[in-house]
């Protein structure tokens, strides 16, 4: 038997921001018999919007989480009897700093088909509305929480950014937006630049590119706002 194939189906990073969903994903997930999902919740509301005539009962669910021993044990299992397998990241990207590239490393492994579906990704979003240099970036995730720590890293960023003329992205949790914003304009140079995309394909986007000491004069509310941070040292 034919094993399965993998589809990687976008989330929209808003509720109400289902016009950034390319119109190829609705026919991806009707032919899905099972999802391994961020969050259930979210992901069937998320499908009744876009499909309103879909039965939730008739599919199985799966929640990835770290990819458990008994969701892989599941996931292959599904694949190996010839069904069709959505994974759904809870915002953006399946695999873009996310759980799902776990079971996604594995249907490789198994030489299943995988077909990544195009979809809103706040990381690009922002690096292409940011000005800085798309041919050079790195993504480096979370900076860590301690903040001597978070200032060190910041400054080792900033520097790799000036040795290789590349982007360097980073991410926080939303209630840290603000320390973390503050961290940056008290290690940083003043001619360094530093974008900050915040609720990307909300009504309330935005996304500013400016110098260090342009940013010292600036006041942008952060607190609780999804956001991406993107520095680029000259």
């Amino acid at each position: 038997m034919k094993p399965g194939t993998v589809f990687l189906i976008p989330a929209p990073l808003y509720d109400d921001a289902l016009n950034a969903l390319p119109a190829h994903i609705l026919p991806a997930i009707q032919q899905c018999h099972a999802f391994f999902v961020e969050n259930e919740k979210t992901t069937r509301r998320y499908f009744k919007q876009i499909w309103k005539e879909m039965v939730i009962d008739d599919y199985a669910w799966f929640t990835i989480h770290k990819a458990e021993e008994s969701v892989i044990t599941a996931f292959k299992k599904i694949l190996l009897e010839g069904k069709n397998i959505g994974i759904v990241s809870e915002a953006g990207c399946p695999g873009i700093a996310d759980p799902g590239q776990i079971l996604t490393g594995i249907a490789q492994q198994m030489q299943v088909t995988v077909h990544p579906l195009v979809g809103p990704n706040a990381i690009l979003l922002a690096l292409m509305a940011s000005g800085m240099n798309g041919q050079r970036f790195a993504f480096e995730g979370y900076l860590p929480i301690d903040t001597a720590e978070r200032k060190n890293k910041i400054k080792t960023l900033e520097q790799i950014s000036r040795q290789q003329n590349s982007t360097q992205i980073f991410i926080e949790t939303p209630y840290r937006n603000q320390a973390l914003l503050l961290d940056i304009i008290q290690v940083c140079k003043e001619n360094t630049l530093l974008c900050i995309g915040v609720d990307i394909t909300a009504p309330s986007e935005n996304i500013y590119t400016k110098t260090i000491g342009e940013w010292k004069k600036t006041t942008l509310p952060l607190h609780k706002r999804p956001a991406v941070f993107l520095l680029l040292a000259n």
